[in-house]
């Protein structure tokens, strides 16, 4: 079994997943479904092509937040018009929206799968993506080192002994850190599992559609910035992809 790790990191990110109309959310953390558009955007699928987007859900799923972000409120005007435009105010309508961003804030994703050459063909097209992908909105790029590495651990395993992925004044700031964990429920046998919107059914233009996925939480610390583990610990990089 392969695993991707992946890091979100930047100024804004925004991981919505029960937006509507004028108010946009966003999650605490990426959703499964956001993480999976990344890849199909990079495998090049079109929003409707539903069969081949459905199969990534058998990909396995954890993130781990290693800099949770600071919940932001972004001003942002609209307007409505009719078409063609005309100049009388009553059929042009500007409004305020509300849409929300995650500043700040560092997550590191695990995607594996049984299949080796289904991830490494997916870690191919991560490194060129068809389409470009980005942080839940076109304006939330992805960072340069997006892309970590590639293991030949388990999802679970390859995130206990990646090290801490914080920004350096957070480490500073934070000498002693538990990062949450949230994988799907076959990949943590123990706790409670919640559900979370997330599971692709469409990415469709018209009518998105998603339906209920089952996590579970577990964690990893960290102390004084580093990790608990000992320095044996460290991840087995695959380099001959």
């Amino acid at each position: 079994m392969k695993t991707i790790l992946l890091k979100l990191k930047g100024p804004m990110q925004s991981w919505g997943t029960s937006s509507h109309f004028e108010t946009r959310t966003t999650d605490y953390y990426p959703s499964k479904s956001a993480v999976i558009g990344i890849i199909a955007a990079s495998l090049g699928y079109k929003r409707d092509n539903d069969e081949k987007i459905q199969k990534l859900n058998e990909l396995n799923f954890a993130i781990r937040i290693d800099q949770p972000g600071v919940l932001a409120k972004d001003y942002h005007s609209a307007m409505s018009c009719r078409f063609p435009r005309v100049s009388d105010v009553k059929d042009n309508k500007k409004y305020v929206t509300n849409r929300y961003y995650m500043e700040d804030a560092i997550f590191v994703v695990a995607i594996s799968h049984a299949d080796d050459q289904w991830i490494d063909s997916i870690y191919h097209a991560l490194q060129n993506p068809y389409f470009t992908p980005f942080m839940g909105r076109r304006s939330c790029p992805l960072p340069a080192d997006f892309i970590i590495t590639v293991t030949n651990k388990d999802a679970l395993d390859a995130l206990q002994n990646l090290e801490w992925q914080a920004a350096k004044w957070y480490k500073r700031k934070h000498r002693n850190y538990c990062a949450d964990i949230y994988a799907d429920k076959d990949l943590i046998l123990q706790g409670i599992a919640t559900t979370r919107n997330d599971r692709v059914v469409s990415f469709a233009q018209k009518e998105r559609k998603f339906g209920p996925r089952f996590e579970t939480r577990t964690s990893k610390d960290f102390t004084n910035g580093r990790d608990d583990a000992s320095n044996s610990n460290s991840l087995d990089f695959y380099e001959s992809i």
